[in-house]
């Protein structure tokens, strides 16, 4: 699982190198222990979690499976930061471009979680991950959602994950 979030992470990277992260394996690896055996690493991507513009440290990984969402970090000198998002936690997400960077903010029922230092031509592609993950996750609860329309839009978000989108 190590091999997929980091390969992931390094295409993203490859794909919007002014995103700033640092120390990608070792958060990746945090986030693959958190990452349970019947789910499946749909799209993840590196960005800073911190809302303010002086902390430049703090990276994450952010891991999108076919369940939730998981921010993971290692940290410096021991232990680490892990935090996960249900879609039925998920409230809305906002983007804010700046002349540089981007930011990526998530409303959830009990926090509001902000990622930042992200290429401002990376935010199209995360919000499009996101959104369409969210919208199906929610719609499966309502059980309005078909698995053949499950497993095409898996297949979608894989794609962008690998490819970019086009």
């Amino acid at each position: 699982m190590l091999n997929t979030i980091y390969t992931k992470i390094k295409d993203f990277k490859k794909r919007y190198p002014m995103t700033i992260s640092w120390r990608l394996k070792a958060h990746s690896k945090v986030a693959a222990e958190h990452v349970n055996d019947d789910e499946e690493v749909l799209y993840a991507f590196a960005a800073q979690k911190l809302p303010s513009v002086f902390n430049i440290t703090s990276t994450y990984a952010i891991v999108i499976t076919d369940k939730r969402i998981l921010l993971a970090q290692k940290r410096l000198i021991f232990g680490y930061f892990y935090y996960t998002i249900t879609p039925d936690m998920f409230n809305d997400l906002t983007l804010r471009m700046g002349l540089l960077w981007g930011k990526v903010i998530i409303d959830t029922v009990k926090e509001t979680v902000c990622l930042t230092f992200i290429s401002k031509d990376a935010l199209r592609e995360i919000e499009t991950v996101i959104s369409k993950y969210m919208m199906q996750e929610k719609r499966q609860y309502e059980s309005e959602l078909t698995d053949e329309e499950h497993n095409t839009l898996k297949e979608e978000l894989k794609s962008i994950s690998k490819n970019g989108e086009r």
